[in-house]
């Protein structure tokens, strides 16, 4: 049963003077307008009549979108106010907004903290100098660590969303963004394939052949290795890839309808696949086809990706150990995206 829901309030590019190569905020949101502050209660009324009496155990307020603190301090206060007049009430649990880490400083978090925010997630996209420059963030490294820390001695909630692909980006470079997030260990991430989005900049460099977006395979490979560093770090992915309409992709295999349910099944293939192999490996090679047996077992939330998108590692394994009867079982003793082998 869910219990956790989100109060979207969509702000498309408010706040951010910068323009990314890869970003059209208007285009992913379907939105050219943002709410105003003096829409929000009827918003909050609308959501919360259908919200109030389920038993969820958290309702958050969430400005998507924008870089909500490169706004005038005035009207960050102005949306802050109508989102708190309901925390205070006890309708909502939480407050979240995104923005860039060089739109961080004492004054705005000291602000956020009279209004009641909870929860920062910043625009990182990368920890390398070269993505940065190429992607026209306009900011280095830097600033991202000083923001980071910032965030967290103030005591709020710290998110870090991430980029894979981006143009000088390499898997390696993508993997040490992954290894940096983890060091500095935010409570929330979120891994973003890059994709060609219809009339930006990066649109202009794909056409003009100066940008190749990566493969579908390629693009779960890397969001693989990063998941799996992120979530070994303790931190919760709370999204993989990007929800956009169709129809603002203009080019990039990584938007996919299953990209996370992808991006888990490999890991799943992988986890078993070791188990499978350092088994066998010490197993006389006289054993005979078709006297093996193996079971995978998992919990039932994991068990769609121990079987694969599309069947996939059913099939994978198949393929590749026609000597194995397997079978898959779920199993209640096992943790979520937890795989055991019993051979």
């Amino acid at each position: 049963m869910k219990s956790h829901a989100i109060i979207p309030i969509f702000i498309p590019h408010e706040g951010c003077p910068n323009a990314c190569v890869f970003c059209s905020q208007h285009k992913i949101t379907s939105r050219e307008n943002p709410v105003s502050a003096s829409e929000l209660p009827v918003i909050f009324e609308r959501y919360l009549a259908t919200l109030r009496g389920r038993g969820l155990s958290v309702i958050e307020a969430a400005f998507y979108g924008g870089s909500f603190t490169g706004l005038p301090i005035e009207r960050q206060s102005e949306y802050l106010e109508a989102a708190f007049y309901y925390k205070r009430r006890g309708e909502i649990n939480k407050i979240r907004l995104s923005t860039r880490p060089d739109y961080i400083d004492e004054t705005i978090l000291s602000n956020l903290a009279r209004y009641g925010a909870d929860t920062i997630e910043l625009g990182v996209q990368s920890f390398d100098e070269e993505v940065l420059a190429k992607s026209k963030r306009g900011h280095g490294a830097a600033v991202i660590y000083e923001s980071c820390g910032k965030i967290k001695n103030c005591g709020f909630e710290l998110g870090i969303q991430l980029m894979a692909g981006l143009p000088g980006a390499t898997h390696e470079k993508d993997v040490y963004s992954a290894s940096e997030l983890a060091r500095i260990k935010p409570h929330v991430a979120r891994i973003y394939p890059t994709v060609v989005i219809e009339g930006t900049e990066l649109h202009k460099m794909y056409l003009a052949g100066r940008y190749v977006p990566l493969t579908l395979a390629e693009s779960v490979n890397t969001t693989k290795e990063m998941y799996r560093i992120i979530t070994q770090a303790g931190v919760n992915v709370i999204r993989i890839g990007l929800k956009a309409p169709p129809r603002a992709v203009a080019a990039g295999d990584a938007f996919h309808p299953s990209f996370r349910q992808l991006v888990e099944s490999e890991l799943a293939r992988d986890i078993l696949e070791g188990q499978l192999c350092g088994i066998l490996e010490g197993r006389p090679s006289a054993v005979p086809p078709r006297q093996t047996t193996a079971l995978f077992c998992c919990n039932k939330k994991s068990f769609s990706n121990m079987t694969g998108h599309n069947k996939s590692n059913r099939i994978y394994f198949r393929e590749k150990y026609p000597y194995l009867d397997i079978s898959y079982k779920i199993s209640d003793n096992i943790a979520d995206n937890e795989y055991k082998l019993i051979l």
